[in-house]
């Protein structure tokens, strides 16, 4: 059998979508606060507009060959913040400037000013049925996770990360629940903070994810997702990524917490011992760069998958791009899951 295959999250937008997103402008320029965050609101009103360009991003993803699309982002200006606007507690008008990822950028933020809470209607439902109809099979919706929310937003309020954390596992349990209830049977959790912040995530992350999980019933696919950084442009070579390290000494600790685990893999290899720790849950690996215009070959592709079968047996090993594509374009992005597709199906 083939290596199924599916993508993380972002698809790049169309030149015609009404809503700027931060791969387009960068995390840390004044166009993000002016561009992005300031016009989201007006853009999202062009409802017909955001479904065309998701049934594309879909139908594109499924011309390359993958086996489970996303809805690709396409109506969210930040993957974090768009989900936090549907949230009580936070303030899109006082924005508080923040250093983020570790040092990696600076960025002016929502900020949390009151406690945060789901306001009883869902905002991925509709996202997702726009996007599964289109697929005409299932398709995976994406959600930030606490940790990365925290660390994506400014608080005035809370004081205290792990008490916020778990404000923000509880809100995001009532968008996963809704869309579960729904009948969306694939969910990721993004918690890219996991890899910058290992010791946090010992602490108390791992018991935030599982709370944003909690209820959900037998037959959805619980998946998070645990990349090392995006740059802040597309071939950018110097952009501090998390400790590789991060992972060896996360994976045994989510491994069994969720039924897929996500790692990043093209941009640097892991070595041979991380495969090893994970012994429970399927192992959703990139194998190819998500911040590199460089096209990898279908055969270079398939070298390293039968590297990593070495490892991990192939009913638990799910190929993937390291993360989002919305750098790539779509040309690029195409180009690089038609050649992922053809390694698996090749493996």
């Amino acid at each position: 059998m083939p290596i199924r295959t599916t993508c993380i999250g972002a698809w790049p937008k169309p030149d015609w979508v009404p809503v700027t997103d931060w791969f387009q402008v960068g995390h840390d320029s004044a166009d993000y606060t002016s561009a992005v965050m300031r016009n989201w609101e007006k853009g999202a009103r062009e409802v017909g507009l955001l479904d065309r360009a998701t049934r594309e991003c879909v139908a594109d993803q499924i011309a390359c060959g993958i086996d489970l699309p996303t809805d690709g982002e396409i109506r969210r200006e930040n993957y974090v913040h768009y989900q936090c606007r549907h949230f009580d507690g936070f303030d899109f008008e006082g924005l508080t400037r923040k250093v983020l990822r570790n040092g990696a950028y600076v960025s002016d933020l929502p900020t949390i000013r009151g406690p945060v809470r789901a306001r009883g209607e869902s905002v991925l439902v509709r996202d997702w049925q726009v996007a599964e109809e289109a697929a005409g099979r299932p398709v995976k919706i994406t959600l930030p996770g606490p940790m990365t929310i925290t660390d994506s937003t400014a608080d005035a309020y809370y004081g205290d990360p792990e008490a916020q954390a778990m404000d923000l596992a509880a809100a995001l349990n009532a968008e996963v629940r809704a869309l579960a209830a729904a009948g969306c049977r694939h969910i990721q959790i993004d918690e890219p903070i996991f890899a910058r912040k290992p010791e946090a995530a010992l602490e108390y992350g791992v018991t935030a994810l599982e709370r944003c999980f909690a209820g959900v019933p037998d037959g959805v696919t619980r998946v998070m997702h645990m990349c090392c950084g995006y740059p802040n442009r597309l071939d950018d070579t110097d952009y501090p990524k998390a400790d590789p390290a991060s992972y060896l000494a996360l994976a045994e600790a989510v491994d069994g917490v969720v039924d897929e685990i996500s790692i990043e893999d093209s941009h640097r290899h892991n070595p041979p011992d991380l495969f090893r720790r994970f012994a429970k849950s399927r192992l959703i690996v990139g194998f190819v760069a998500i911040a590199s215009s460089r096209v990898e070959t279908a055969e270079e592709i398939r070298a390293r998958m039968r590297e990593v079968l070495e490892l991990v047996p192939e009913e638990r090993l799910i190929a993937a791009p390291d993360c989002g594509l919305g750098f790539l374009g779509r040309d690029l992005a195409m180009a690089k899951l038609t050649n992922m597709c053809a390694a698996a199906r090749a493996v």
